[in-house]
């Protein structure tokens, strides 16, 4: 109720301002501001009366797309999209519900970005707060609105504004508030004041901003209070982009009145910190506090007010800003997640073992039946422990991280296979160390899983003080010694489980929940198929996926095909860019009677394919990387071709695929470029 009042309210303000909106903003009182629908879509709508724009299931079937485009874009300096929006549904289509996406399309790359997805359905108008970054980059906005069932479905955008600053900062003159929200409470609550506003029995100040009664400012009143304790919270937007430097606010309280005043930071996973609240009396006056503000991930920012009865005067809060630059001028450099993170293909990067010797060594193998290759290419180094003729009974070899601040959430990712062991339970565990290398707890250790086969453990932590996290192998005895080896360690800030990794980076697909945009001609038993674990037929595809190890990946079951026959897997239509582009994919072609793996690119028009990779028969037990660099100024679509081969031993697969803007950034051992031509040995065929 209180947002539907803001937002009539907005609408006599609109019409005045429409005419001095900033780029990438529109009102959609009398037209688009340079929004326009994609024509190969459903249109959206401008209401009649002005006021916002629509899609609904009058004029559109279930499933169907609206597509706005807005005109070339940039943001040089940090900026916040607000984005105001409604989805009406029908009771009963909770299963297949409409949906609101926003994406940034960039000028280099050929896939889009989204930033902010939403199947909230709602009464009233409600807001999305979004940062952008600052980039020298162009880019446009794409906002796609997918209808869910139901006749009385619809979808509309009331406002999208685009301004210079950071989401989080208010001056609450604005009757959107910003995207901050009261937490409501029966009997104490945040309220505007200022202006015409003269709802309290307190003596309220003027507004900081203006320093003047016309000007707003939010403030909480103890006078409904009928609890000890009563609390209110104001909320501000989710931030959407990683951001630390000095958080600047004024408040003022009812001087020598019993109220506590706080400021809290929670994540995506409902974790509070506190981080700043009054220390004491304080004078009748605005008061600027400024306080370190971390926010690594996603977190919104919480002013909340603890009374402990009806005299607990008032609280008032204005000019939330936040600067990039540290409080009183502190220079200590952020934490960089990527200082933790190693794929040992050039060294242990900044970890190291215990002094009494080397428990874990850096190896490259070649890929056999009894030991695949690295994890990250199939081809590189990787680290190796617990060797029978290393090891002795009951020896312990310790791989410590590097120091990790204090108080921050992290995820820990890393690759692990398993071999030898009769009992596998803890032959691989992770430790917390604080720094002085006393253990505080494990936090992970190896249970039952397939041997021999690349697995990835994921591990979400915090810890008030600085640690390491620590890798430990254990050896039990003689007999029951075999080999662990360890790939690919990442450290990110944030949760592993946080709503922004649940699905893949733009650009990528993994196929653990489907096949992303790629489709096929016609799906029979000779098609590729989405499957995890072993393929039916012996000695030939993988064990498991690449991504995880008992994830999915898309493959060729040959026993269903004849040979010569083919099987075509093609990317959703890519966008030409000036520049180069990087293809990066895993295969795998593991099988006496492999037939041939190809990548063709075929342009936007033209009935030629033409040949950007290929290999021919078996390469590896192991997952391959292949990088392919290549240009193409018109829309496109990639093709996998697998051909099945002499025998049904013909399994071939593909897993994480990617698409990246720019030259590839691999070793060149493993990168293809289209400009020197390329096919089976690297110079067979050019075009």
């Amino acid at each position: 109720m209180w947002l539907r009042v803001i937002l009539l309210a907005m609408k006599a303000l609109q019409l005045a301002g429409a005419l001095d909106l900033p780029a990438g903003s529109c009102a959609f009182e009398e037209n688009t501001c340079g929004f326009d629908s994609v024509f190969a879509f459903q249109p959206w709508i401008l209401n009649e009366e002005g006021h916002y724009i629509y899609v609904d299931t009058s004029f559109a079937k279930q499933g169907e797309k609206a597509l706005l485009l807005s005109s070339d874009l940039q943001a040089e300096e940090w900026s916040c999209l607000r984005l105001v929006y409604q989805i009406t549904m029908s009771s009963g289509s909770l299963s297949h519900p409409s949906r609101l996406n926003l994406y940034l399309r960039f000028e280099d790359e050929s896939f889009d970005r989204l930033l902010w997805s939403t199947d909230e359905p709602s009464d009233s108008w409600l807001i999305a707060s979004l940062d952008l970054q600052n980039s020298s980059k162009k880019f446009k906005i794409l906002i796609e609105g997918v209808l869910g069932q139901g006749n009385t479905t619809s979808i509309a955008l009331f406002e999208i504004k685009m301004t210079t600053g950071y989401c989080i900062e208010c001056d609450f003159e604005e009757n959107h508030l910003c995207g901050f929200v009261n937490r409501w409470n029966p009997n104490v609550n945040w309220f505007v004041g200022g202006g015409t506003s003269r709802n309290s029995h307190s003596i309220l100040p003027q507004d900081h901003t203006f320093k003047n009664e016309l000007g707003h400012y939010m403030y909480v009143d103890s006078v409904y209070i009928k609890h000890f304790q009563e609390v209110a919270q104001l909320i501000s937007p989710m931030t959407t982009a990683p951001m630390s430097g000095c958080l600047s606010f004024y408040y003022q309280l009812q001087q020598g009145n019993d109220n506590v005043f706080l400021l809290y930071t929670r994540d995506v996973t409902g974790l509070y910190e506190e981080i700043w609240k009054t220390s004491g009396p304080e004078n009748p006056v605005w008061n600027l506090a400024e306080v370190e503000f971390n926010a690594p991930y996603a977190m919104e920012i919480i002013f909340e007010v603890a009374f402990n009865g009806p005299k607990g005067g008032y609280v008032a809060l204005d000019d939330i800003s936040f600067s990039p630059v540290h409080c009183q001028n502190q220079t200590e450099l952020p934490f960089s997640a990527s200082e933790a993170s190693c794929n040992f293909e050039e060294d242990l990067c900044n970890f190291y073992q215990d002094k009494e010797g080397p428990g874990w060594t850096r190896v490259k193998v070649k890929p056999n039946m009894y030991r695949p290759g690295d994890h990250t290419s199939g081809l590189g180094y990787y680290l190796l422990a617990n060797t029978k003729f290393t090891s002795q009974p009951g020896y312990i070899g310790r791989l410590y991280g590097p120091t990790l601040p204090g108080n921050l959430q992290y995820c820990l990712r890393f690759h692990y296979s398993i071999y030898g062991f009769f009992k596998m339970s803890d032959t691989l565990a992770v430790y917390i160390f604080e720094e002085n290398h006393v253990v505080q707890e494990k936090i992970w250790s190896v249970m039952e899983s397939p041997r021999g086969i690349w697995m990835q453990a994921e591990i979400s932590f915090k810890k008030p003080m600085p640690t390491k996290v620590v890798f430990m192998s254990l050896c039990k005895s003689f007999w029951d010694c075999g080999l662990v080896a360890l790939d690919d360690i990442t450290v990110e800030l944030g949760s592993c489980w946080s709503p922004e990794k649940l699905s893949p980076p733009p650009g990528e697909c993994t196929f653990e929940h489907d096949e992303c945009d790629f489709t096929q001609e016609r799906r029979n038993r000779s098609s590729w198929h989405r499957r995890r674990g072993e393929t039916p037929t012996s000695y030939t595809g993988p064990k498991g996926d690449h991504t995880t190890g008992v994830g999915y990946y898309m493959y060729i079951e040959a026993s269903h095909m004849v040979y010569g026959q083919k099987a075509h897997l093609s990317s959703g239509p890519l966008r030409g860019v000036t520049g180069k582009h990087c293809l990066t994919f895993f295969y795998h072609m593991y099988g006496a009677g492999t037939g041939l793996l190809s990548v063709y690119l075929k342009k936007e028009g033209d009935r030629e394919e033409f040949l950007l990779w290929r290999r021919r028969g078996e390469q590896s037990i192991s997952w391959l990387r292949v990088q392919v660099e290549y240009s193409c100024e018109r829309q496109h679509q990639i093709i996998f071709e697998a051909i099945r081969g002499v025998s049904i031993r013909s399994d071939i697969a593909i897993d994480d695929v990617k698409f990246q803007a720019g030259p590839c950034a691999g070793n060149m051992e493993d990168t293809t470029q289209q400009s020197s031509g390329y096919s089976e040995d690297l110079n067979e065929v050019e075009y």
